[in-house]
């Protein structure tokens, strides 16, 4: 499979088989996130791998207590949330490989105005963001599946707390990898529509 195969054939599958994941094998998904490319060549991340089932049970209460008040607060019905809640902490529990990408200003200039420190960070996110598509189109080459979860954005401090983070690690994305389930496949891709999406100037 080369690259490009890789990037059209991946996507985003939460049917995932019990199998274990090899280490070395999750150890050369998280290179490829450390070969993204990043502002003044810093290395504006860090992966946390969450192996014990301490630490996933942990997390995803502390997730789940975090999203329990949002949902309250958006007078979502409680049995809609329970089942929201038993999902995502299924999800966490239950993920063969399971990798936090979390954000640090490591070698990020100090810029004495507002708008380029602002610039200044949004290339560290850019950057992660590269570095999680590094992961999972790696995996897609593996013949692994994988999927984001972005609820960390929404509750940084909680997950910080949960893991014993250092103060300065910013909980951006979790991404699950596992083996397919037998017989499951993605559902059909919707073609984007690249004379709306791409302009020429």
């Amino acid at each position: 499979m080369n690259a490009y195969e890789a990037i059209t054939g991946r996507r985003s599958l939460r049917q995932l088989a019990t199998l274990p994941v090899p280490q070395p094998l999750i150890q050369k998904l998280l290179y490829a996130a450390c070969l993204a490319p990043a502002p003044h060549h810093t290395k504006p991340w860090r992966f946390i791998q969450l192996e014990s089932a301490r630490s996933r049970s942990r997390l995803a209460e502390a997730m789940g207590a975090a999203w329990q008040r949002d949902l309250q607060g958006d007078g979502v019905a409680e049995e809609k949330i329970a089942y929201l809640l038993e999902r995502s902490q299924r999800q966490i529990e239950a993920a063969p490989a399971l990798v936090l990408g979390c954000l640090v200003g490591d070698g990020l200039r100090a810029w004495p105005d507002k708008t380029r420190r602002r610039a200044e960070y949004r290339m560290a996110v850019q950057s992660m963001g590269c570095a999680l598509e590094n992961m999972m189109v790696a995996a897609q080459g593996e013949g692994l599946a994988s999927y984001w979860i972005s609820a960390p954005l929404f509750c940084p401090d909680a997950v910080r707390d949960a893991l014993d983070l250092p103060a300065e690690y910013e909980a951006q994305a979790l991404v699950v990898f596992g083996y397919p389930q037998a017989g499951v496949t993605p559902r059909p891709r919707q073609e984007p529509d690249l004379a709306t999406l791409i302009k020429k100037a």
